[in-house]
């Protein structure tokens, strides 16, 4: 549904997007993650039609961004960060307005909003001026407006803003209820709601993909954590040979406390003889459990890589 293939973006100097490629199959959800400037926002405008690459392309259902965009515009419900909407205007007469502009058929307009109100939680508000709303409610009428016309690709850009946590679970559930019929790209900066909605995570970081994976495959990575008395190269190799064990390292030692990381082998759960070994050299186990990398933790350690790779460029 969604294709991006070598896809940059430059301002002058500046290179905002630099050879990002990455897709999207039919329903999937994806959470599309990176710090303030990584250029999420500016891959989100291409794919919308608002700005065109510098070069590469964008394919969405079967459609080129640069040779067929009002097509793509008609496949596809933005919300952008900051929704553009008429304060003056009731959001009923809001949604009949932008029901029109969308083409959606007469038949079935009224059905249309009276749809896309209910899921957005605006019932109480359609009578109520739009400039009269909170921040939250303001968010859903344009979340209200993308699935308008139930156009295949959403793409929503912080849907969640300004909502209090009551509406977030709301806003939530609904993004869910989105993906079993839609392709949905999503950009946070919660990476809670990324782990909450989504099934896979796009991480992006001075205008390139460092990190492209299923949520579940960042979960499967797991590590066990142990401490122990004693010296610590001689429990790591020891416990690097035991069976079930796929590596050993040694994160530390402290007050004659060694700190060990072990990679368990595939469908391997070696906490009972890692305690046994321990036990039987006559080094005091103080820890032992099985950790999973965040969401965060993911995050960050790839954002860092990427600054510290190209500080030493820039240092080259």
């Amino acid at each position: 549904m969604i294709e991006v293939s070598r896809l940059s973006k430059t301002y002058g100097a500046l290179k905002a997007l630099d050879d990002v490629s990455f897709a999207m199959g039919r329903g999937e959800v994806a959470g599309l993650l990176g710090p303030n400037g990584a250029g999420k926002t500016t891959t989100m405008r291409i794919l919308t039609t608002f700005l065109a690459p510098s070069s590469g392309r964008a394919v969405l259902d079967g459609r080129d961004v640069i040779d067929r965009p009002l097509e793509v515009r008609r496949k596809v419900g933005y919300l952008p960060e900051n929704v553009p909407l008429y304060p003056e205007t009731r959001v009923g007469e809001f949604l009949r307005f932008r029901a029109k502009l969308k083409d959606v058929p007469r038949g079935r307009r009224r059905r249309a909003i009276a749809e896309a109100v209910s899921r957005c939680g605006l019932g109480d508000v359609e009578d109520r001026t739009i400039g009269r709303l909170s921040r939250g409610f303001r968010q859903r009428v344009g979340l209200a407006d993308a699935v308008l016309a139930d156009p295949p690709i959403l793409i929503l850009d912080e849907p969640t803003a300004g909502m209090d946590p009551i509406q977030v679970r709301e806003v939530r559930a609904l993004i869910r209820e989105l993906g079993e019929r839609h392709t949905v790209l999503l950009s946070t900066h919660v990476l809670s709601e990324v782990e909450a909605v989504c099934s896979r995570a796009v991480i992006i970081a001075r205008g390139r993909i460092v990190l492209d994976g299923r949520l579940e495959d960042f979960q499967a990575a797991e590590t066990i954590r142990v401490e122990a008395r004693g010296p610590g190269e001689a429990i790591r190799r020891a416990l690097a040979g035991l069976p079930g064990v796929a590596a050993a390292r040694l994160e530390g030692e402290r007050d004659g406390v060694a700190a060990l990381d072990l990679t368990p082998a595939a469908a391997a759960d070696p906490r009972e003889a890692v305690s046994a070994r321990l036990a039987a050299d006559g080094w005091p186990l103080r820890t032992l459990e099985r950790r999973r990398p965040s969401l965060e933790e993911r995050f960050v350690a790839a954002v860092n890589r990427v600054d510290l790779d190209a500080m030493s460029r820039e240092a080259g």
